[in-house]
């Protein structure tokens, strides 16, 4: 299966183990974003886009269970595989009570838990594959692939929803997207409070582009938007 367009979010605080399956992860072709603790790990799902989320379960600031009890509240279809020394028949069951995909004792075979990572992504739909090649819009210059957003000598760090919603957009220009295709490509899903937040990205969006008057960001109401591009 092609993995390049697979994100994975690794919560591991042990240094070693992190970068051993950071390095081995990516080698296989997968997007990693690797966290140290619990609640650097939430705050990298919430402002983030993963397929998969490889947990430990002793981690400082908040355990692994903890944490995929927000993540599992917050979409209850996200793939968990928890990654833990603690072999107790208790534990596994109470993982996969929380609605986890499998339970890998440590130690383990870094090929067994990368079939088991690919096994469970088959089940999934096929990621959207974008460009994230660095392109001019207007005045601006766009770095996708850095979450970049430059006009002259100031540079606006975005976050990486902010960035894949104006990439989506400019791969589109000139065109009706319809709301419920952008939330597909970005989120992977369509829903109403999905919808709310979307409208709050299209108006930093906005704010980010108002330098430039040739550039405009049209709400088609009832459908969806049109990003306004003048050649």
């Amino acid at each position: 299966m092609e993995t390049k367009s697979y994100r994975i979010l690794l919560a591991e605080d042990d240094a070693n183990l992190g970068m051993l399956l950071l390095d081995f992860l990516e080698g296989e072709g997968f997007e990693v974003r690797l966290c140290r603790d619990g609640e650097v790990a939430l705050r990298a799902y919430e402002n983030g886009s993963f397929h998969l989320c490889l947990l430990d379960i002793m981690m400082p600031k908040m355990d692994g269970f903890s944490l995929a009890k927000v993540i599992k509240e917050k979409d209850a279809q996200m793939p968990i595989i928890f990654i833990s020394a603690k072999s107790l028949k208790e534990d596994k069951l109470l993982a996969y009570g929380m609605g986890a995909d499998d339970y890998v004792c440590k130690p383990f075979d870094e090929d067994e838990l990368l079939w088991k990572i690919k096994a469970i992504l088959r089940r999934l739909p096929e990621p959207n594959l974008v460009s994230k090649e660095p392109v001019t819009i207007g005045k601006y210059f766009f770095d996708p692939g850095n979450q970049s957003l430059q006009l002259g000598a100031t540079v606006k760090r975005m976050t990486e929803k902010e960035s894949e919603v104006l990439n989506y957009l400019f791969l589109h220009k000139n065109k009706v997207i319809k709301r419920e295709e952008l939330l597909e490509a970005v989120w992977g899903e369509n829903d109403y409070f999905l919808g709310r937040s979307l409208d709050v990205f299209i108006s930093k969006l906005r704010k980010y582009l108002k330098e430039d008057e040739s550039l405009s960001i049209e709400t088609v109401f009832g459908v969806g938007f049109i990003f306004n591009v003048k050649e």
